[in-house]
């Protein structure tokens, strides 16, 4: 066995990257995505690879593969029709959820529906409380009747979420027990077992989640693996998980609300491993493809990890890669509304029918194709090939909307792009305000099919430090599931003052997790595997509402030095919020354990060096910031170590575009990623 591939399948193409073991080097290739045929851009993948480099299927050693598909059915809400049992008396958990409104202000703004309705919500007679002691054990009547009302009422599935179940999930169990008896076809979920925290409504939503999306991520699991099989791929695949790590097929179809940020997470850790080897301190991942744009602080080579995203309406409460989408991507459609104003997103034109440019059917202009009028891209092949771009029919696409708006193909196009450029504008500094962050010391790293292409302009302004670009940007979140480590999380609920007390519990807590995580490598991915293991505590002064995150050095807990974890508590909520009261009470909430086991990383290797500037490939008619003018058009691999150009300039690559507007200047490192800066700088 001597390859490695790493597959991220996104709205428009799915990007292979594939490491050969035997001298740690990258191979990269991209395929239209099939959403509406399922494995079938993996067959289309492994046939190119084949054909392109001699990699045969039978030679692969390690596969593994980021998805949105579960993201996507939460955000357009095309999951399964679900049933929610919950303990007598609370079956209003999702419909009062925590009373905030979305979007603070905007006092129009309205809650979400739930994904859940209220009439499928039926009670259940049983009862343990907040300490774990079982008061009423599960009435297997109750039972029976809220099956029987789900089926009446056409569920698809059962989220099991009861009272207190995270300190005791046994009647959680029961109720499955017989549902199961009673109804085997239906699917059934317990929220103990997903995910156990405290909090009723954050535990139910996240298992709510978790059975939404399960039937379709099954299906689509069970595709994808009979298109390995049929190809020949004799290993079984890995899934990236929403926390950066990767998991085995089985664990992904049982918990699916772990992999609802796999795609998106894998750009994350390809952007990490990027700035690691590179020697980037202070980077903000830009993912643009074709449907959203997604933005994630990475510090160190080290990405912002917390709980609490949001997934289309709702927030998930599992630990994940902190990513916020800031707008829309290269497929976002341009409109006008009733009220004459020109409107981009959030509808996307996807793979199919795709951007009007790609000839695939599309119909509506899209943010590529005002890149295409204003002539940016279009001057070969997107794609690896996979896409010819056809300029006139972008510019009869967006010449209907100049004529309704009365300005140019030109302008109109361009508007469009600020329009995107803005939107994300606003975001972005929203996002730099949660952090705490200066864009002023910090790169976007671009990536994605459109993160170059759009990058420079947001960086502009946002006043940001610059742009890298790296080798291989179109591919980079294939890449980071194939550098992404073998990894799980598991969590006890404690809910105790720091005090002496607690110290008994705090081992026995530290140990049986210690071993469940051990337990769980050696399951699922052979035994004996090296591996570290990370605790942190979900911590606060008793009486606040909520918690933070703090590290713990193993040694503490296992020592059971509450000094030193107080100590290191104090100082997180000092970082956070600015003061610390080294004198108030302390709660540690939760208990956590990470478990990693590194996987197999290539060798970024430096390129050629070379002096002055590349040359260019030709000349190219663009439409820049207002203006006519005459661009030069380069290839990305005739740039070599050393070199620069001013901009304007566009540098064009099998997996995507960079454009660099006037202003501006590229630098390439050692590394052959393109920097770039403000010329001024």
């Amino acid at each position: 066995m001597a390859y490695r591939i790493g597959v991220d399948i996104g709205g428009s193409f799915t990007d292979f990257a594939v490491l050969d073991e035997r001298d740690h080097s990258i191979r990269t290739l991209k395929v239209l995505s099939r959403p509406d045929q399922p494995g079938s851009e993996i067959r289309t993948g492994l046939a190119a690879l084949k054909e392109r480099h001699g990699i045969t299927p039978e030679e692969v050693g390690y596969f593994t593969h980021g998805t949105t598909v579960g993201i996507n059915a939460v955000i357009q809400r095309k999951g399964v029709k679900l049933a929610l049992f919950t303990t007598e008396n609370f079956q209003d958990v999702l419909e009062l959820a925590r009373l905030k409104i979305p979007h603070i202000h905007d006092l129009f703004c309205r809650r979400p529906a739930p994904l859940i309705s209220r009439d499928m919500v039926f009670p259940i007679a049983e009862r343990t409380d907040r300490d774990g002691r079982i008061l009423q054990e599960v009435d297997r009547a109750s039972v029976a009747a809220a099956v029987e009302g789900a089926l009446a009422a056409g569920a698809q599935g059962i989220v099991v979420a009861l009272l207190h179940s995270y300190r005791n999930g046994t009647n959680e169990a029961r109720v499955r027990e017989i549902v199961v008896e009673l109804a085997p076809n239906l699917l059934t979920s317990c929220s103990a077992e997903i995910w156990p925290i405290i909090r009723e409504y954050e535990r139910t939503i996240t298992a709510t989640i978790n059975a939404y999306v399960q039937p379709k991520v099954i299906n689509y699991l069970e595709s994808f693996e009979a298109a390995l099989t049929e190809m020949g791929v004799g290993v079984p695949p890995r899934i990236t998980k929403s926390n950066g790590g990767v998991m085995a097929v089985d664990q992904a179809k049982a918990e699916c609300v772990q992999m609802i940020l796999s795609g998106t997470a894998s750009g994350v850790i390809g952007a990490g491993f990027i700035a690691e080897t590179c020697g980037f301190p202070k980077l903000l991942s830009l993912d643009i493809g074709g449907t959203s744009a997604d933005v994630a602080v990475i510090r160190n080579g080290r990405a912002e990890y917390g709980t609490g995203e949001i997934i289309g309406d709702f927030q998930i409460f599992i630990p994940s890669v902190s990513v916020t989408s800031v707008g829309q991507g290269g497929g976002s459609i341009a409109w006008i509304d009733d009220l004459g104003v020109l409107r981009v997103g959030p509808e996307s034109a996807g793979s199919l029918p795709g951007p009007v440019c790609y000839q695939r059917g599309g119909t509506r202009p899209t943010v590529t194709d005002a890149f295409v009028v204003c002539g940016m891209i279009g001057h070969g092949d997107l794609g690896y090939n996979a896409v010819k771009v056809d300029v006139e029919a972008s510019r009869r696409a967006i010449g209907e909307l100049a004529g309704k708006l009365g300005v140019s193909v030109e302008d109109a196009a361009e508007t469009i792009i600020q329009i995107a450029i803005s939107l994300m504008y606003a975001d972005v500094s929203g996002l730099v305000s949660r952090f705490g962050i200066d864009p002023r010391e910090f790169h976007f790293l671009a990536f994605g099919g459109a993160g170059p292409m759009m990058a420079c302009f947001l960086a502009r302004e946002l006043n940001m430090k610059g742009v890298v670009v790296p080798p291989t940007p179109g591919v980079l979140s294939a890449l980071g599931g194939l550098v992404a480590d073998l990894k799980n999380d598991f969590i006890r609920m404690l809910y105790r003052v720091l005090s002496p007390e607690l110290t008994v519990e705090l081992l026995d807590a530290a140990e049986t997790l210690s071993r469940e995580a051990r337990a769980w490598l050696d399951r699922e991915h052979g035994a004996g595997l090296p591996h570290r293991l990370s605790f942190s505590g979900d911590m606060r002064y008793q009486g606040q509402s909520f918690e933070i995150e703090v590290p713990l050095e193993s040694e503490w807990v296992r020592q059971g030095d509450l000094t030193a974890i107080r100590a290191a508590f104090d100082a997180q909520h000092e970082r956070v919020f600015g003061h610390a009261d080294r004198r108030a009470p302390v709660q540690m909430i939760n208990l956590r354990l990470v478990i990693a086991s590194p996987t197999a990383k290539p060798r970024l290797l430096p390129i050629a060096a070379g002096t002055g500037s590349p040359a260019p490939r030709g000349e190219v008619s663009c439409h820049l910031d207002g203006s006519d003018m005459k661009v030069p058009l380069y290839r990305r691999e005739d740039f070599l170590a050393g070199q620069a150009i001013p901009g304007p300039a566009i540098i064009a690559q099998d997996d995507t575009t960079t454009c660099v507007p006037p202003g501006m200047r590229v630098d390439v490192d050692s590394f052959g990623n393109l920097v770039i800066t403000p010329a001024s700088n």
